[in-house]
């Protein structure tokens, strides 16, 4: 099941926010103490979750973990604005200010603070940063593979020339898989997860397929925070705060063990054969990574 549920995000940009759950089973009527509650937002009392994807990601990449989450949380995926099924307006912000404004607007008009907040890369960011912002409405924060350190031009020309290097459209989902699964120069092996991470992110158009989001608003996207570093908002996050990193991603070990030390309560995970899709690439090892992380939210 996938239920969407629209957000008004910043500027009013219209989001979409998905619950790939089962509803939990309520009997009320029998036994009210059994079943979680239902709130205004037609959610239930259970804690929620928030999770957020990286640049060029959609909330389907998160269906399986929240598919597991939905068992003891109301775990919510956002769409963020030129992503997936949410709005795309060429005049919007796509600033860092928006992301952030966007996920504050989806836990205040859901109703799921104060959240866990799961981000993914970009959607990690988005995280940190509204948790530094906002901390009565995060309760805990899991950063996956995103890294604190300014990137620079250099990172930031090297990715427009990839999206140069895209051979769209694509005639098949099966040469979606192919190039970004083996031909992409950005693989060194062979990784069929990578190539059905980007067929997930295509739509069928008259001559091909094409990706979902406009390369030019994912650039505008990552130009607004590739230049600086982010160690100060790190450094202001309060919640307890785990920091998960794939064994060959992006994240080194180095860097994610000092934004441990940065952070007033941090704490650390890798993910063997993983690489910067943690969560993509090892849903299991991914899941026995952060579950002792939540249990000690949910004891607490």
């Amino acid at each position: 099941m996938a239920r969407r549920i629209d957000v008004t995000g910043a500027g009013g940009v219209r989001l979409a926010a998905w619950e790939f759950g089962d509803p939990p089973k309520t009997d009320r009527a029998h036994d009210p103490a059994r079943s979680p509650a239902p709130t205004s937002s037609g959610g239930t009392d259970l804690p929620g979750v928030l999770l957020l994807h990286g640049l060029m990601g959609r909330a389907s990449h998160w269906a399986p973990t929240a598919r597991w989450l939905s068992a003891r949380h109301r775990a919510v995926a956002l769409d963020q604005r030129g992503h997936g099924r949410s709005d795309k307006p060429p005049q919007a912000a796509y600033t860092r200010d928006a992301y952030v404004e966007d996920a504050e607007a989806a836990l205040e008009q859901l109703g799921l603070g104060p959240a866990v907040l799961i981000g993914h890369a970009m959607g990690a960011l988005t995280g940190w940063q509204l948790a530094a912002k906002r901390p009565d409405l995060v309760r805990g924060l899991i950063i996956c593979d995103m890294r604190a350190s300014a990137l620079g031009t250099a990172s930031q020309h090297t990715w427009t020339e990839w999206f140069r290097a895209w051979p769209v459209p694509f005639a098949t989902l099966a040469d979606v898989r192919k190039w970004f699964g083996e031909d992409d120069p950005w693989v060194e092996r062979p990784n069929r997860a990578r190539g059905e991470f980007y067929a997930e992110v295509m739509a069928e158009s008259p001559d091909g397929w094409r990706p979902v989001f406009e390369p030019a608003q994912m650039l505008r996207s990552r130009e607004t925070w590739v230049y600086d570093a982010h160690w100060e908002e790190l450094a202001q996050v309060r919640c307890p705060t785990l920091v998960v990193r794939g064994l060959d991603g992006e994240l080194g070990r180095a860097e994610a063990q000092e934004m441990v030390r940065v952070l007033p309560n941090g704490q650390y995970a890798e993910v063997a054969d993983a690489g910067h899709l943690v969560h993509y690439d090892q849903p299991e090892a991914w899941r026995t990574a952060i579950e002792p992380f939540l249990n000690t939210l949910a004891d607490a």
